[in-house]
């Protein structure tokens, strides 16, 4: 759209064209829970237990602790009108986007939280947060919180996987662009506001998308605090527009918009929401503490494993193979040397000599980085691009990992895609992450409430949950 398309206030002269702004706040402000099958409501809660389980196990992160000590906390009980939201595993409380901020950044502190493959994001962290800090600054009904959870990852992932490639995401990070317009769409469809609110949140959204992908060459913290700052400014934007504040609806389609910056505006027009399953439904969760990109070949190195017989000294080469842009991903294609915890969760080689040498993968294998086993095997380490799991991607992001031992023999195992964690897995691995930390009971109580959260009348009694203050 040139200047002489638009008004003063950025608005379409052309009678036939909506802003895409526009277009996803119609969408919203006439989402109704009841629309969706029972299986959706139940991603909704497998989400959570996911992060929630992240947040409480990766409290005392370096990262999660430096955040918590960058704002100002209280040891109070958040009420109606003390501008104060939970900061989970903590007996703090803080205003509603540094709430937010620590939330994310522990709920990410693991490198295990929640995947959307088309949009190479990770929805889960942003909006969740700014949806339980939300769910203290004004109370809501536990069915309006499950129904902003959908729409939040609906807008994320149609954004993303229309927005981001491997070319995009070589430079930018994929969540630092796709989460404050997740969470913004969702904080505004939880607090209700109008169709012009919404697009108005949604467009001041855009304007604070940040991050670039240089920290997975270095093992930089800064890929934890993205997920901080995109929490923080999508909660604010929901709230600016509350107020009345205005942004150019055109803010991601125009010509000095979102996907004009990343040479992508032709692709805006193809945005739709729920056109078919909700993108929720395409989410996965990660078995592996580590790259979405290492997920499946290490999945195929755990079950190589386990099924044949050697010793690390009868290997004498190892061939990983992965889809394109899983090579091509910042930091994923990379054996060494790793300074870093960050470096090695990143790396495709890593993960599968971890699980070859080890038969597990868990947070403690990123613990021992220049053991001389590792090294001795990621030297024989070579990672090709496969051409027919780079077609299948990203419906399918396949993996294989081929041992050649010193008698010649070769052992090969090849999985189509990612195998996902179980609801189950996933809801074990809170409960074990909440009882070290706050016990059996709270717990059993959290769980209880994120069972019945679509019947709760007070969403905020979850957030009020995940505290760890005394009664």
């Amino acid at each position: 759209m040139s200047q002489s398309d638009s008004d003063a206030r950025g608005m379409p002269l052309n009678a036939g064209h909506t802003a895409l702004a526009q277009r996803l706040a119609k969408d919203l402000t006439q989402l109704t829970l009841e629309q969706f099958e029972p299986a959706v409501i139940a991603k909704v809660k497998t989400c959570l237990f996911d992060f929630i389980g992240c947040a409480f196990e990766a409290r005392d992160k370096a990262w999660s602790r430096q955040a918590l000590s960058s704002i100002q906390t209280q040891q109070a009980r958040p009420t109606p009108h003390s501008g104060l939201a939970d900061i989970i595993a903590t007996p703090c409380a803080a205003q509603f986007a540094d709430a937010a901020f620590v939330n994310g950044i522990m709920g990410h502190g693991l490198v295990r939280e929640d995947m959307h493959s088309a949009s190479i994001s990770h929805m889960g962290v942003v909006v969740l947060p700014v949806l339980l800090a939300l769910s203290q600054y004004r109370r809501v009904s536990g069915s309006d919180w499950v129904r902003a959870v959908v729409a939040g990852y609906e807008v994320g992932g149609k954004l993303g996987g229309a927005l981001l490639d491997a070319r995009v995401a070589r430079i930018h990070r994929p969540t630092g662009i796709v989460g404050p317009l997740a969470a913004a769409a969702a904080g505004a469809c939880l607090l209700g506001l109008n169709e012009t609110q919404t697009a108005n949140a949604i467009a001041l959204a855009a304007n604070t998308v940040s991050g670039f992908n240089q920290w997975a060459h270095t093992g930089g913290s800064e890929m934890y605090f993205h997920i901080g700052y995109a929490a923080a400014n999508s909660l604010k934007a929901v709230l600016l527009a509350e107020a009345g504040a205005f942004a150019s609806p055109s803010a991601l389609d125009g010509e000095a918009g979102l996907f004009a910056a990343h040479g992508k505006r032709a692709a805006a027009d193809s945005v739709q929401l729920f056109t078919g399953t909700p993108e929720i439904m395409a989410v996965y969760h990660k078995p592996v503490p580590a790259c979405n990109f290492a997920q499946t070949a290490t999945q195929a190195a755990l079950a190589l494993v386990r099924s044949t017989a050697y010793t690390t000294a009868d290997i004498r080469a190892i061939t990983i193979r992965v889809p394109a842009a899983g090579a091509a991903y910042p930091g994923c294609d990379y054996t060494g040397p790793y300074a870093h915890a960050l470096q090695a969760k990143m790396s495709i080689q890593y993960n599968v000599v971890s699980a070859l040498l080890s038969g597990s993968l868990s947070e403690a294998n990123f613990d021992t980085l220049d053991d001389a086993r590792m090294q001795h095997l990621l030297a024989m380490t070579q990672l090709v691009v496969d051409d027919e799991m780079t077609q299948a991607y990203p419906g399918q992001q396949g993996g294989e990992v081929a041992v050649t031992l010193v008698d010649g023999s070769r052992h090969a195992k090849r999985l189509s895609n990612v195998v996902n964690a179980t609801d189950e897995e996933v809801r074990q691995r809170f409960k074990a992450a909440v009882q070290a930390l706050a016990g059996a009971k709270a717990a059993a109580d959290i769980e209880a409430l994120i069972v019945e959260l679509h019947n709760s009348a007070d969403a905020g009694l979850l957030a009020a949950s995940l505290s760890l203050k005394k009664a």
